[in-house]
This record gives C-alpha cells, structure tokens and sequence, in this order.
C-alpha cells in the first residue's frame, strides 16, 4: 500500500457521486489523464481490485468495472493469474507534462482566460434559474399535449429510410430539398403565400434567421424601427449587427405608421421590424390598413420589412390575417416564421422566405452557421405534412389552447375585476394585462416566487406609462391557471396591505 503507485493515486483520483457520471468513469478518466501524462508508466503493474477498492473507499465491484473501462479502451492488460498492466497507445503527438507541483492540479482546467477578448453587454443571458412549481413564460406551448409514443414512432421510421444516408452526405444546404418543396406548399396552402422553394431558408430557429438576415441588412449605425415596447431578443441581434434602434408608438391598431412618415426622412430607414399578426409582446393586431400604409411607405422611402410571425398557426377567433409578405410585389418584405410549435422543440425549425437574391446570399450565412443542417428533423417534418399530420396536431391543439385562454379570462374577471385591464387576444399563447394602478412589478414578482410563482423579468413591462405583464398560459392546464391566479390575487394583496401599512 506504500508502493510510487499508490502514492499517486492518492493525488489524483477524486470522485463525486452526486454526479450524473458513474464512479467508475470518473475514476477512469483520471486514469487515462496519469497514463497520458506520464505518472503512470507503461508496463506498470496496477494495484489488485480488492486493494484498489479499499484505497478508494469505493465497492469491489467499481473497482472491476474500472479495470473494465481502461482494458475497453486500450489503456490496459488484464492477465488472469498475472494482474493488470498499463498499455500506452502509440502516440501521434508528444504528452506535455504538468509543471505544477502538485501532480493533481494539472487536471484543474482553468477559470479564465489567459489572454484578452471581447466581451458582449447586448449578448448577457436573461435566462432565470427557479425551483419554484409554476413557471410563467411568455407564451410557450405545452410540451404535455405532444404524443411521445408517436413522435418516437415517427424518428425509429425516419432512421429507418434508406434514402437518408445520401441526406446526409449533403453539404449545399441551398439546395432544392423535399422539405423546403413540401414547406412551400404548406405555406401556400395555410398562409396565402405564392412561393416556390427557392424563395425559402430552413434555419433552426426564428433567432437564427433573424441574425442571418442582419448580417445582410444592417451595418454600423444604420436605423432600425421598432415598437415603443418590442422584443428584447429582437433587439438584442440588431443592437450586435451594429445598429441605432428607434422606437415607434403602437396602440391597439399596432404600429403607428404615420409618425414614421412625419418623423423620420427618405433613405435614412434601413429597416422596420414588425410582429404584423400579433405584436410582441402587447398581442395588438396590425389592422389592414396600417399594412397597406406600412407597405406603400416602404417602397416611398427604401426600407426593408422584417415582417416576424412567431405565432400564425395560434388562431382562435375567426381566420387568420395573411401576412403582408402575401401583398408584396415589390420585395421589400422579409417574413420570418416558424414550423412544427405543435411538436417537440428538436422537431421546430424556424424558416425565411424572400425573394431569391436575398435567399442565395443567405445561404452563404447558413453554410457558415450550419453546413449539414438537421437532416432527420428535415425527412420528419416533410413526412408529417404531406401526410397531414402537421395540420391535424395543429386544429387538436388549438382547441385546446382555446379552452384555457376562456378559462384564464373567467378567473381573471373573478379575481382581477378593478384591478387589470386587458383585451382578449384572438389567438396566441399570452395575454397582456395592464394594472390600472401601477404597482412595482419587481416586488409584485418576487412576493408571487415565495407562494411558488415564477414571472420572469423578460415578461415584466414597467416605465412612466406602462406598468404590464406579458402573461402566458399555454403550458399550464386549467387547474394550473386557477392556482396561479389564486396565489397571484394573493400576492397583490400582500403588496397592497404593505404598501397601506408603509404609508
């Protein structure tokens, strides 16, 4: 037990078994690392399993398993009768050897960098950590209503295909493919569209796509329009892409259209970003005339629409209004979209459609990003629209989305009569509410996290004029809405006892 061995094992083999990974894989590991070092030397006879579990506290059983591990990936010989030796493969590039003095500390990867480089303040994530039971999102769907089985049953078949091994091989995402032909006559069936695959880029995310189509747009300090409130996602790739965001006023018509016209000059817009179906977050609709207005300004004053419809296939009242992309002769929109909400999120893609110059020079963008692209998602998604089971998923769920945004508005009249104001939206998966008396949302926020209640900061809208939540309901079931609303009156209350008792 007092062997060189021993003693470096005793540096440098650590476990931690609240860790996902196996004992046994840790400890091998850092096997491999003093074999590959140079600690352990070729030819070193390794001490027995019953003496290596009691000098790692460890069961036999881990120990033989560790001894298994080395000997399956070559870094071993187990001889029965003889013991266990360490076999070094032949290297193809010298081992560097730490200089630390303590043997172990060369398997301490380090914190920070060495060496200088830039940071993003735009790129910071607004991501939340809470254990709290409901989490409120700004409008997600819910991944409870998505079949498993079928899904499963939909991936072992693609994997299946034969002619997926030649998708694979692929290396032009520009290329005409059986989605890109099958999505176009989706959308032109569901979305009024007159587009042919070659006026479309499948991209893995609305994110991705409008990053894309910045590095096209945008350069230093050119002027992109936005609404007053707008997405902060949104914002933050067109503040990286170098550009001077200006904020235009919106009402329950949407965007206002005139004050850009009586604000701002000929060529000096290199874009507007709009959310025409729904805006984000207020949910407000731009009314028909304002697109005809938003359009014919366009081609006025040479600015590119980037029309985002995050959430078309969401329609709960009446027909869905057609895209203005749909009305467009003179290329001046961009329209981004996204395919398969109603799925698992590896099977959504996000997708671009504009005219074909611009879909060519993007592709060079996509090349760069995502070369091979999602192949299975690709076959999955062409498969389950040409057998309509898209569309199918898409009406079942709707009905039931339906049923919790009635819901949420009958407890949302029994609890918050008097004390929000809202507007029913016609589809989507969120709801604006506005309280009529401001309150201070942050603390609104963090007394609703101790009754199990987690709003997000993304979905709080506070300044001088605007004291709203941007509510989503899509994940939560009926029951699930009651308690939240329940333990949100709560916590209005709460604040407001403070607030009287302050005063």
């Amino acid at each position: 037990m007092s062997s060189p061995v021993f003693d470096i094992l005793k540096q440098l083999i650590t476990y931690d078994k609240s860790l996902v990974q196996p004992v046994y894989i840790q400890v091998a590991q850092q096997f491999i690392n003093a074999i590959q070092r140079g600690y352990i030397e070729k030819g070193t006879k390794l001490p027995g399993t019953r003496a290596l579990a009691s000098l790692l506290k460890v069961h036999r059983n881990t120990a033989v398993a560790i001894y298994d591990e080395l000997a399956s990936q070559g870094w071993v010989d187990i001889i029965a009768n003889k013991g266990t030796f360490v076999l070094v493969p032949e290297q193809t590039s010298a081992a560097i050897k730490a200089t630390a003095q303590k043997v172990n500390q060369a398997y301490n990867y380090p914190e920070a960098a060495g060496f200088p480089f830039q940071t993003s303040f735009h790129l910071a994530s607004t991501q939340e950590d809470t254990s709290a039971k409901y989490k409120i999102s700004d409008g997600q769907p819910d991944f409870r209503l998505h079949p498993v089985y079928q899904f499963s049953r939909w991936y072992t078949a693609t994997m299946k295909r034969k002619s997926l091994q030649h998708k694979f091989q692929r290396t032009d995402t520009s290329e005409t493919s059986t989605f890109k032909i099958q999505l176009s006559n989706f959308l032109n069936a569901t979305r009024g569209f007159r587009i042919s695959s070659q006026n479309i880029l499948s991209t893995r995310s609305t994110e991705m796509s409008l990053f894309i189509v910045s590095q096209l747009l945008i350069k230093k300090g050119d002027i992109v329009l936005v609404g007053e409130l707008s997405h902060y996602s949104s914002n933050t790739i067109f503040q990286e892409a170098g550009a001077t965001i200006k904020t235009i006023p919106i009402d329950d018509e949407g965007l206002d259209v005139d004050y850009i016209r009586t604000h701002f000059l000929k060529n000096k817009i290199r874009c507007v970003y709009v959310s025409a179906h729904r805006h984000y977050p207020t949910t407000s609709t731009l009314s028909a005339e304002r697109r005809l207005k938003l359009l014919q300004l366009a081609r006025e004053f040479g600015f590119a629409i980037i029309e985002d419809d995050f959430d078309y296939d969401f329609q709960f009242e009446g027909s869905a209004m057609l895209p203005m992309s749909t009305a467009d002769s003179d290329g001046m929109v961009i329209y981004l979209g996204k395919m398969g909400q109603s799925l698992f999120p590896s099977f959504q893609t996000g997708f671009v459609i504009a005219p074909r110059n611009l879909i060519s020079e993007a592709n060079n963008y996509l090349k760069l990003l995502d070369q091979q692209g999602d192949v299975i998602q690709e076959q999955i998604l062409s498969e389950l629209i040409s057998e309509g089971e898209i569309y199918r998923l898409l009406k079942k769920n709707i009905i039931t989305y339906k049923e919790r945004l009635d819901w949420l508005c009958d407890c949302l009249d029994e609890s918050f009569n008097g004390i929000i104001n809202y507007q029913r939206p016609s589809g989507g998966l969120a709801i604006w509410l506005e309280f009529i008396e401001p309150i201070s949302l942050v603390k609104f926020a963090e007394e609703a996290k101790k009754l199990d209640v987690f709003l997000p900061k993304t979905i709080l809208y506070q300044d001088k004029n605007t004291c709203a939540i941007r509510f989503g309901f899509g994940q939560l079931n009926k029951e699930e809405i009651s308690e939240v609303v329940k333990k949100l009156k709560s916590t209005y209350l709460r604040q407001a006892d403070k607030l009287l008792k302050y005063t």
